[in-house]
């Protein structure tokens, strides 16, 4: 802030201008708050100061809304100001209410329209832009063509249907303006339809004020009803963008989800592996030790049938001894036999026992690798289908963002054709204007100046004429004179002329030869002057003829005006005639896009119902997996048991074995040998 002072007053200082007290007042109080916005409301600004504001808001980067109302800006100094304010990069607010800004004024705003691309809203209110059409259609052109500008205040500014016609063209190709006030203008009848025909195209506008235009309600309330479509449509474009910007959360999501269930799947199959290897290694250890266990039993058999020989021996022996004995050996060898193959039966009930055992875990563990295997390729499959229902969506935004980008070039493409057709058309009429109103000029001028040398040389000549007949009258008079003197002299001379005759005959005689002469060169001089003025009346002739020449030839340029304002007309209707095909083109390349969105959406749909049953069978599949872990720790819980039950039995038989050899009465006989 205190920059932008020092700069004002640096260049007042080298322009040579004296500072405004209000402005540096303004400054000082902006300084000590440190606001970023400059209000100059009220202030009388000079066009100096304007120009040096304009110099300084160049390269300003503080004031963000710069409010001017009522400052009785001159249409210089509002030129300076505003095309300081084109290359400006923080402005978003200016507010110009009523300062009568006019044809210049409004040249200056269209071209800092058009230049500076930040201003966001622009207040024009109780200023006379509508009066001059030239500067309207400049500020027009310069809206028209701005990408920035979505708030605009036209308010009392004398706008007219021509001005209308104009802004009309305005909401046909800017795409950036939401709200519009023209209240208090006159539009009238024909500027409100042109509008609501604009608004059939514009598809941006939110807010238009039309109160106090001499509108019908008719159309004020369908330009209300496409007001409300544009709305309608902006909400329906801001959740469509709210739910694809959900469902590429949720798809980015689901895929996150599936990658972390792949991962716990993939790390639960390994760990079902690893429990599966280590309860097999579990299980052949058991099975050896079992083995090693039968083995010494077989072993203790073993020992114990060749001490069965050895007191078979001694009983063969001692049979002679006692019968008794011999008997309760044979009840021994019974029971041993006996014993002998119960073992047998038991060892072989446990082999076929841990071999299905054995061959029902070959089976379950061949199960579960195949159930493995088909998870893994329904997992495959799903991915592949998501990969490419992503590719489909990748390929139908890119076709999307591809037709919408040939429609906006076909649209740029139209727009620029139509600029072009106008301007050449707007420069032919102006060349064609401009050479009518020069040849009729021309004529003009020229008639005036051969009317007026007519004149002057018709007054000239009747003046000639009037001296001509004044000396003539003269000269008759003089003659008359003459002859009443020359009758009197006659009358006198006739009393002497008998006397005298002879004398005065001869200069009679010279008298009335001078006399006869001065009557001819008089009456000469009456027929050049009649042959004079029968020129000039042939000259008047001819002057008159090429008169009517040239109205002929201003009337063959009227009719070649005509015939070219016709052809303009058949050009323009063509131009239109064109541009109404290319709106169908244009309309019908949009149902193509809604019908690409409704395929976009049925893709989506389908990608939820796939991720819906994506997740229930990952249910499923967990389920399975936890049913097959409760299975495989059941089935481990009952092999478990049986090797104990085993470990007793076999525990059982040799405590048996051994006490029933401890209490033999062989085992006295033993020691003795």
């Amino acid at each position: 802030m205190e920059d932008f002072r020092r700069t004002y007053l640096r260049l007042c200082k080298e322009g040579g201008i004296d500072t405004q007290e209000s402005v540096l007042a303004q400054l000082d109080a902006r300084t000590v708050t440190g606001s970023s916005r400059l209000d100059l409301s009220g202030q009388s600004i000079t066009v100096d100061t304007c120009s040096v504001m304009g110099r300084v808001l160049q390269n300003d980067t503080v004031f963000t809304e710069i409010i001017l109302s009522d400052c009785m800006l001159s249409e210089e100094g509002a030129k300076l100001l505003l095309h300081g304010l084109c290359s400006n990069t923080t402005l978003k607010m200016l507010d110009l209410k009523g300062n009568n800004m006019r044809g210049t004024g409004a040249e200056a705003l269209g071209q800092l329209l058009v230049r500076n691309k930040i201003l966001r809203r622009l207040v024009l209110e109780w200023n006379a832009l509508g009066m001059w059409e030239e500067g309207f259609a400049i500020f027009c052109e310069g809206l028209a063509s701005n990408t920035s500008l979505t708030q605009l205040d036209l308010r009392n500014n004398q706008i007219n249907h021509q001005g209308a016609a104009e802004l009309c063209i305005v909401l046909k190709r800017n795409t950036t303006l939401q709200e519009l006030d023209l209240r208090w203008n006159n539009i009238g009848l024909l500027g409100g339809r042109s509008l609501l025909e604009a608004m059939q195209q514009n598809r941006t506008l939110l807010k238009l004020e039309m109160a106090g235009n001499n509108i019908p309600s008719d159309t004020l309330r369908a330009i209300e009803q496409s007001m409300n479509h544009n709305t309608d449509r902006q909400s329906t474009l801001r959740e469509s963008r709210s739910k694809t910007h959900v469902l590429t959360k949720e798809i980015k999501l689901l895929k996150e989800e599936k990658g972390r269930q792949f991962l716990s799947l993939m790390e639960t199959i390994d760990r079902q592996k690893d429990e599966m290897g280590r309860s097999s290694r579990n299980s052949s250890t058991r099975l050896g030790q079992l083995q090693e266990a039968v083995n010494e039993q077989k072993s203790a058999v073993n020992s114990l049938t060749a001490k069965l020989q050895m007191t078979e021996a001694a009983l063969a022996l001692s049979q002679q001894k006692s019968h008794g004995l011999g008997e309760l050996v044979t009840r021994v060898k019974m029971e041993k036999t006996e014993l002998r193959e119960k073992q047998s039966r038991d060892i072989k009930k446990e082999q076929e026992e841990s071999a299905l055992r054995e061959a029902k875990l070959l089976k379950e563990v061949n199960t579960l690798s195949e159930k493995n295997l088909q998870l893994r390729n329904k997992l495959d499959e799903t991915e592949r289908r998501c990969k490419m229902q992503q590719e489909q969506i990748f390929e139908l935004k890119q076709e999307l963002t591809n037709t919408t980008a040939e429609l906006k070039l076909r649209l740029v493409q139209t727009e620029e054709r139509l600029d072009m057709e106008k301007r050449r058309s707007k420069q032919t009429l102006e060349d064609m204007d401009s050479l009518r109103q020069k040849e009729v000029d021309n004529l003009t001028r020229h008639q005036e100046d051969s009317e007026r040398a007519l004149q002057d040389r018709i007054l000239k000549l009747e003046g000639h004429r009037i001296q001509l007949e004044e000396e003539l009258s003269r000269v008759k008079a003089s003659l008359v004179t003459e002859r009443a003197q020359a009758q009197e002299e006659v009358g006198k001379v006739r009393a002497q002329v008998r006397l005298e005759e002879q004398q005065h005959l001869s200069s009679l005689e010279e008298k009335l030869r001078v006399v006869r002469q001065s009557r001819d060169e008089s009456q000469n001089h009456c027929t050049q002057q009649k042959q004079t003025v029968a020129e000039l009346h042939a000259r008047v002739g001819q002057q008159s003829i090429e008169m009517d020449t040239l109205r002929r030839r201003i009337e063959e340029l009227q009719q070649d005006l005509a015939g070219k304002e016709h052809e303009k007309v058949t050009e323009v209707a063509r131009v239109r005639v064109e541009l109404q095909e290319q709106i169908g083109h244009l309309q019908a390349e949009r149902t193509a896009q809604g019908g690409l969105k409704e395929k976009i959406a049925a893709l989506e749909r389908e990608m939820k119902v796939l991720s819906a049953t994506h997740r229930e069978a990952l249910l499923d599949k967990e389920s399975e997996i936890s049913s097959l872990l409760e299975r495989l720790r059941i089935r481990e819980g009952e092999i478990q048991r049986m090797r104990e039950d085993e470990a007793q039995r076999a525990s059982f038989l040799q405590n048996a074995i051994h006490a029933y050899v401890q209490g033999s009465p062989l085992a006295h006989f033993s020691p003795k040998k």
